[in-house]
């Protein structure tokens, strides 16, 4: 039996208290010692940020009021960061608090010092900044993305390591098959998640962008834009189902076969078509959705 995997959605500090994340050396070059599970100061220029951070999006006010902030009080919660290299680290968590400590013009910075391989790099990025739900939904999307491309985790391994539900993932990664326009005015919240999943009922590219334009310039609601998405979808041209051939046959019941459900392919005469896959609960289509997506 599989050693039991840990969940990752108990926060960050569980994971810096796993033994293989200490610091092997604790003396630098100069003398300084960097004593494991305690503050110390670095010097700013010998910090770098993290390339596995999820956040893209710095609001530049947001900066400044914490740079201002951290000048009068100073940094209250020390940043976490890995040693890479003689007297060289790399942020693990905090990079909001460094880049406006930089803007604070301060010369050194509280932090916790780890090593950390860049996997455990990625998920404490993550889980640091979801958990604190400071990442917009793309932001969110994206982390989901690479947690799985990276780390190789179906979707359902990752529910279980961060302990959020499997179809919440699924949701959010849903949105990065909207066009680069929809992503970024739901990045800059022009528009709501809910919005952004009632686009995804259009069927082209070209419909999202004009019904996004809709939402922004009438500003519709979350209900309004789902009524016009069902709508525009009505005029869709309906499929009729043909005689199919013995090789589509035979490829409907290896489908059918292949995903233990039943399968149906449908065609109109021109050759244009769908295939359908029936699920009978949620159960069923999550086991359905960990299929594709191994595909």
């Amino acid at each position: 039996m599989s050693a039991k995997i840990p969940a990752l959605g108990k926060g960050l500090a569980a994971l810096l208290k796993d033994s293989k994340t200490d610091i092997t050396v604790k003396t630098s070059n100069d003398g300084q010692e960097y004593k494991v599970d305690s503050v110390c100061r670095i010097n700013l220029n010998n910090i770098e940020i993290n390339p596995f951070q999820p956040r893209t999006h710095f609001k530049e006010e947001k900066l400044l009021e914490l740079a201002s902030s951290i000048k009068e009080h100073g940094i209250i919660q020390p940043i976490t960061v890995r040693k890479i290299g003689n007297n060289k680290f790399q942020i693990i968590s905090g990079e909001r608090r460094y880049k406006a400590s930089k803007l604070a013009r301060l010369d050194e910075i509280p932090v916790y010092i780890r090593i950390a391989d860049d996997q455990s790099m990625l998920e404490m990025a993550i889980i640091e900044n979801v958990q604190r739900q400071d990442l917009n939904p793309i932001e969110i999307a994206i982390s989901y993305q690479r947690l799985i491309d990276e780390c190789n985790l179906t979707q359902l391994e990752l529910s279980t390591r961060i302990g959020k539900n499997r179809t919440t993932i699924t949701n959010y990664i849903r949105l990065l098959k909207l066009p680069d326009k929809v992503q970024v005015g739901l990045r800059d919240n022009m528009i709501t998640t809910g919005h952004a999943r009632a686009l995804l009922a259009l069927k082209t590219d070209d419909d999202i962008i004009t019904a996004y334009k809709n939402i922004i310039s009438n500003k519709l609601s979350v209900r309004k834009t789902e009524e016009l998405s069902r709508n525009k979808n009505y005029g869709t041209k309906q499929y009729v189902t043909l005689d199919l051939s013995r090789y589509e046959k035979r490829t409907q019941e290896d489908i059918s076969h292949n995903f233990n459900t039943k399968v149906k392919i449908k065609k109109n005469k021109k050759g244009n078509g769908n295939i359908l896959i029936t699920f009978s609960n949620n159960d069923d289509l999550n086991r359905i959705l960990d299929i594709l997506n191994k595909y």
